[in-house]
């Protein structure tokens, strides 16, 4: 993290404005998008970096949250006039008069989470950025750089962007406090891109700065109540663009799991693991298949126990400690090979024939929705004519992500990749197998007791 502080010397906006003048970026437009979400870490983050955009989406009618993560009530920590709480409900009433400037009917969403400690709750945050966007195909995440500079920034941006990993939003990034303490030579101008706004915007963007006052403007002239945002650095925010990084987005939490705990999953000590493994490998129609492939593997248990089944197995997961976890425990089995891919997009290429099982275990709703839907579409490519799919999912809430095993079983039953020839379900677990009636086994006697 790099040090600055608000009113120390900085690279004035006239000299971003030289090079940016020089650029040649691309352009962007909300033409293809049908909700427009907006994160700030404090309240005036949503002026300064979206305020242009927030206007844009007013005028073409687009559904629009802004969410507010923390109510900036430590912005003056040194006033003796006003108290945190004081600062809190300034602010709060602050952003309520920018988005009535802004976007009249954005929805606001003010969480009230502590000033100055938001990557304490950023996994909180990712969750309730998630259950806002749910499917997020035709979405658009807006919040601040991941390398802003500023720790509340930067938290709220990992956040939203682990939420449009899980949602398959889209992603855009506002640059604040960069501008000041940053040079052009510091500048991933490869992935900025450029909001050009007309008069309209570029003056609602400005009626909305003035109307974070406490921020703008002296608290008093007592010492602790000077001026946070001064003329020279509302500069940065002034003219007839706003500029956005484009950066893939990432969300870490799975690999941190696997990272944090050698069995995250208890699925070494927890009989629940052991029976629900025990479940899956009864309902395998076949004693042995010829090439098995499981997506999210985690530490490979149940990769190991179907080794015994298969003459080859692939096993993948997204999480390089879980990958490393899994081909620990799964060395020198007899044709296994655990390797680190994130499908779909890095699906593996199939057999001469396709697979003829591919499981999924308590994985699909760690999918966004898109890459479920993208997920069963190369399945159905891979899987072999005497195929098996096996999927074996928790059936209660899934928190931070916008699907559950429910939600992904009815998904998986529609995409009609073959028959469910099985299931089994209790309380806390469902198993589906889906297959070809004729992939059943005929069970075999002698003695006429199966007859009729």
């Amino acid at each position: 993290m790099v040090s600055f502080t608000h009113d120390g010397p900085g690279t004035a906006a006239s000299t971003w404005a030289a090079r940016l003048d020089a650029a040649t970026l691309p352009a962007l437009d909300l033409g293809d998008v049908d909700r427009v979400v907006v994160v700030a870490a404090h309240p005036d983050d949503e002026s300064l970096g979206a305020g242009g955009l927030l206007a844009r989406a007013s005028a073409r009618g687009l559904e629009s949250v802004v969410v507010v993560a923390t109510d900036g009530e430590a912005s003056h920590p040194d006033s003796t006039t006003h108290t945190a709480s004081r600062l809190a409900e300034l602010r709060r009433a602050e952003v309520e008069r920018a988005l009535a400037r802004l976007h009249a009917g954005a929805r606001l969403v003010a969480l009230a989470l502590p000033d100055g400690r938001l990557a304490d709750h950023q996994s909180a945050l990712t969750t309730t950025l998630v259950e806002l966007i749910g499917d997020g195909r035709r979405s658009l995440v807006v919040a601040p750089w991941r390398r802003d500079g500023h720790p509340d920034h930067e938290a709220a941006g990992r956040a939203a962007a682990a939420a449009a990993v899980r949602t398959a939003a889209r992603l855009w990034e506002y640059p604040v406090w960069w501008w000041h303490w940053a040079t052009p030579e510091d500048a991933p101008w490869s992935d900025l891109a450029v909001l050009a706004l007309d008069a309209a915007e570029v003056a609602a963007k400005a009626a909305a700065g003035d109307a974070h006052a406490s921020q703008v403007h002296p608290l008093s002239d007592r010492p602790g109540d000077e001026v946070l945002l001064s003329a020279e650095f509302r500069a940065h925010f002034e003219g007839d663009r706003e500029l956005f990084v484009l950066q893939p987005a990432e969300d870490s939490a799975l690999d941190d799991l696997h990272a944090e705990a050698d069995d995250p999953w208890g699925v070494d000590v927890d009989f629940y693991e052991e029976r629900k493994r025990g479940l899956l490998l009864a309902a395998l129609p076949r004693e042995r298949f010829r090439h098995g492939l499981e997506v999210g593997s985690s530490t490979g248990a149940l990769a190991a126990d179907l080794a015994a089944r298969c003459d080859a197995l692939l096993v993948v997961d997204a999480s390089a400690h879980a990958v490393a976890a899994a081909q620990r425990r799964c060395a020198g089995l007899p044709g296994v090979r655990v390797e680190q891919r994130r499908v779909p997009a890095a699906w593996p290429q199939a057999p001469a024939g396709g697979f003829d099982l591919v499981v999924l275990s308590e994985v699909g709703y760690f999918l966004s929705p898109r890459d479920l839907d993208e997920l069963l579409a190369r399945i159905g490519e891979s899987l072999a004519e005497d195929g098996v799919l096996v999927l074996c999912d928790w059936q209660h809430e899934v928190q931070g992500w916008p699907l559950d095993g429910v939600a992904v079983h009815r998904v998986v039953r529609a995409a009609g990749i073959r028959p469910v020839v099985a299931t089994y379900a209790d309380r806390d677990v469902e198993l589906l197998v889906l297959a070809h009636p004729e992939v059943l086994p005929e069970p075999q006697a002698d003695d006429g007791s199966h007859d009729g």
